[in-house]
């Protein structure tokens, strides 16, 4: 099954002029709460990506940078914190290779394997959604926020140390 994207803005190889293609993407109010519920955040109050898409033999090569402002729980005091996410892009899309041309080899075979690029389609806002995604701190903490573990009662209070002094007495706890 083909993951659902909240953010969705294909590009197709065919409108990739041979100098290449630049994007500035920003999302409306309702792409951003879709993508937040998506991301898992309390608030994205700004998602933007800027990219330039070229073609490279059969595929496309995308580059630039997503940026975001997102609101978080503070994993210590569970208030809520704002963070700035700015990820790097850099991706190959080729198409797999059962549907490229006979004996057609990526420019770069020996490279990292690059992204699938199915019906000569990829999708800008699945890309800026998954480095949002991927930039995200999954443990924010508010500025000055400290975490104190729990003070241990002292031996001599709990209940087992009643205990301990009833037979340090002779005496039998009730049964």
């Amino acid at each position: 099954m083909e993951q659902q994207w909240p953010w969705s803005v294909p590009v197709r190889i065919e409108e990739i002029p041979d100098g290449g293609l630049e994007r500035y993407l920003s999302a409306d109010e309702a792409t951003r709460e879709r993508v937040a519920v998506f991301a898992d955040l309390r608030t994205l109050r700004r998602l933007e990506a800027d990219f330039v898409v070229t073609r490279r033999g059969h595929g496309l090569r995308v580059a630039g940078e997503v940026s975001a402002t997102v609101g978080q729980t503070c994993v210590i005091t569970l208030d809520l914190v704002e963070n700035e996410v700015v990820e790097a892009v850099d991706l190959i899309f080729e198409p797999p290779v059962d549907m490229r041309p006979e004996g057609v080899l990526p420019p770069d075979a020996a490279a990292d394997s690059p992204e699938p690029l199915y019906n000569g389609t990829v999708d800008l806002g699945a890309v800026a959604t998954e480095f949002l995604v991927l930039g995200i701190d999954p443990y924010p903490r508010k500025p000055g926020a400290v975490f104190a573990p729990p003070v241990a009662p002292n031996a001599e209070d709990g209940p087992f140390a009643t205990l301990a002094r009833l037979r340090a007495k002779g005496g039998e706890p009730n049964q």
